[in-house]
């Protein structure tokens, strides 16, 4: 029973850790740089940009005037908003460099002003797509485009990203507003240019879209239903408790034979109360390890079978979900001690030994 609720409680927050975790990594792409938007006034694109390049407050790397449209991705909690970005021809290369570079691309890059795409590895397993797959679609109101947008290149990369030309991206998607992608010349100085260009361009007609802001608004979502979980877990800990000490219970009372003979042979009552203490620190320590490994095997069976074929998250070392688990042998350590104890205080020997005589 032990490992059966360590497994349980070790699954269950992992799983609802893997939503969090999932977010992180779809949208990790924002962490290699700081994304801005005129609001839908495409006479403040140019303004934003120079603010930026005159007040930045660390050296900046190439700065991208694009396009951007969205399409939907899959996750394990239904579908979600992917942005597809419109770029120069010669910016593909360096943005995929910054996203951590590609090990190596499939096919092809993108035409200039051609329907076509190049995504990274996890979205098109995502999406189960492949070369010449269709992407976008005039017939998919949530990823669409106004021509069948195929795709021509699959960077074999970790970073999820899907990039068009920029050409046929002003061609065919409304609103005609460019964005801009900046870049910290050193990606360490990235998060600093996030902060800035947040509190800097407040009350202006820009939006600022970076990780930190992901970060913080992934947290806040998840602070109800992190709530809920931790009732749930104590919950769950305060029944398995009860019936792991009404078990340890009847088996302690089975051994009253075996206690009363071992005191008449001599065996002081502190002594007998420390073995069956021990015992019982052996049972719930070893049933706790056992449940860990159990959970770490299914995890990893649950990750291998259902998340990774659809590029799903699932961390089976998430070290979070193991310690939700600690209170369980604990309770039942502290519970089973105090049946024992109490038991104890009420124990006759002699009473024992007579009824085993007789």
């Amino acid at each position: 029973m032990i490992v059966l609720a360590v497994m349980l409680i070790a699954g269950i927050v992992s799983i609802m850790n893997s939503i969090p975790l999932s977010i992180r990594t779809t949208y990790g792409y924002s962490q290699n740089y700081l994304g801005l938007t005129p609001r839908g006034n495409n006479a403040m694109t140019p303004v934003i940009r120079g603010v930026v390049e005159a007040e930045s407050p660390v050296p900046l790397g190439p700065v991208m005037v694009c396009r951007a449209s969205d399409m939907e991705v899959k996750s394990i909690v239904g579908p979600w908003r992917f942005i597809v970005l419109g770029l120069e021809q010669d910016d593909m290369p360096v943005y995929l460099d910054r996203l951590g570079g590609a090990r190596r691309i499939d096919g092809r890059w993108p035409a200039p002003g051609r329907p076509e795409a190049i995504v990274s590895e996890p979205v098109a397993r995502n999406l189960g797509l492949k070369l010449g797959d269709v992407m976008l679609s005039p017939d998919r109101p949530d990823s669409y485009s106004a021509q069948e947008v195929r795709v021509v290149g699959i960077a074999q990369m970790e970073p999820w990203m899907a990039i068009v030309p920029v050409e046929y991206h002003r061609a065919n998607h409304f609103p005609p507003i460019d964005v801009l992608v900046v870049m910290a010349k050193d990606r360490a100085d990235q998060d600093r240019l996030d902060r800035w260009a947040f509190d800097r361009f407040q009350g202006m007609q820009a939006r600022v879209f970076a990780f930190f802001r992901l970060e913080r608004e992934t947290d806040e979502m998840f602070v109800i239903l992190y709530s809920i979980l931790n009732v749930v877990i104590g919950m769950l800990v305060i029944v398995i408790t009860l019936m792991m000490a009404m078990l340890m219970n009847i088996y302690q009372s089975q051994r009253l034979q075996e206690f009363g003979l071992l005191q008449a042979l001599g065996y002081t009552r502190e002594w007998l109360l420390g073995r069956v203490l021990a015992e019982t620190a052996l049972v719930v320590v070893g049933g706790w390890i056992a449940g860990i490994g159990v959970a770490f095997g299914l995890l990893n069976v649950v990750r291998a079978v259902l998340m990774e074929p659809r590029a799903f998250m699932l961390d089976p070392q998430d070290p979070v979900a193991y310690v939700y688990t600690v209170p369980v042998p604990i309770a039942i350590f502290v519970a089973s001690a105090l049946t024992v104890v109490l038991r104890f205080r009420r124990f006759d020997p002699v009473g024992v030994v007579e009824r085993r005589l007789v």
